[in-house]
């Protein structure tokens, strides 16, 4: 059955140049009685990068993961609602998370290579888990994977020295490294800069409009100039709600509701 439309892309007349990536009906999220995220619908476009904002408890990590099924590490969680990704309904029946997750890829806001490996191993992990053992492969991942998160030329030299020798900044980029190892489709990032310097920043900015070439991306920011750098299509959450969804240009510009006028423009948040 087709999913139905989507008010808040149809209100903008969204026609999204590379298609859809993600769509999301009726989507609601509880944690216990506490019901977190409110019937959200919304398209999210391929090879673009979608930034979700909001205040502080709006619900934007909440929908962010839901949308590679982390809520179920979570016993308390419950979902409801419809998530499919270029059309294969995620919480189907039969479909395992670990293969949703490696279509789904995820950079969380700490930065957290696992800190015994190597650089090396770190981007490899996911690969060795899924079994992949063919040296010359792993070795081509490796600095493919690099040269995508633009790390490569900093590290070639010590790929077998710790992770955490290296800076906050270079740290977070080899998350995400390891997050395109595996070859996702889409890329979750949860506040991927927020611990780190304006300099790191601007290289994690410059990757994420970088990788949308091949990526669909999906990003968490409170960094409202972050998402106007970075993003081609903006959702603005508020108490669980999506409030407005649009061009990243007319939510900044010319919002078509009042909360999110107020919002962009620094009178609440």
């Amino acid at each position: 059955m087709p999913a139905t439309p989507n008010p808040a892309t149809a209100a903008t007349g969204l026609n999204f140049p590379a298609g859809t990536a993600l769509t999301a009906r009726g989507l609601s999220v509880h944690f216990g009685r506490n019901k977190v995220l409110k019937e959200v619908s919304i398209d999210i476009a391929a090879k673009a990068v979608t930034a979700i904002i909001g205040p502080s408890g709006c619900g934007k990590s909440t929908f962010l993961r839901a949308l590679n099924r982390m809520h179920e590490l979570n016993p308390d969680a419950r979902m409801e609602g419809d998530i499919r990704l270029f059309g294969d309904d995620i919480y189907a029946r039969g479909v395992e998370p670990v293969i949703v997750r490696r279509r789904v890829g995820m950079v969380f806001q700490k930065s957290n290579p696992f800190p015994t490996m190597s650089i090396a191993e770190n981007v490899t992990v996911g690969l060795r888990l899924n079994g992949l053992r063919d040296k010359k492969l792993l070795a081509e991942r490796i600095e493919q994977s690099l040269q995508m998160a633009a790390l490569w030329d900093e590290v070639k030299d010590r790929l077998n020295a710790p992770a955490i020798s290296l800076s906050g900044g270079q740290q977070q980029r080899l998350c995400i490294a390891r997050a395109l190892a595996v070859q996702p489709e889409v890329l979750l990032m949860d506040e991927p800069a927020s611990a780190l310097d304006p300099l790191a920043t601007q290289k994690i900015e410059d990757l994420i409009v970088h990788l949308k070439k091949d990526y669909t991306i999906v990003i968490v920011t409170h960094n409202m100039q972050q998402a106007a750098r970075s993003s081609d299509y903006t959702a603005f959450f508020y108490l669980g709600e999506l409030i407005e969804f649009g061009p990243t240009a007319k939510i900044f510009t010319n919002p078509s509701q009042k909360r999110t006028e107020d919002y962009v423009t620094g009178r609440f948040g």
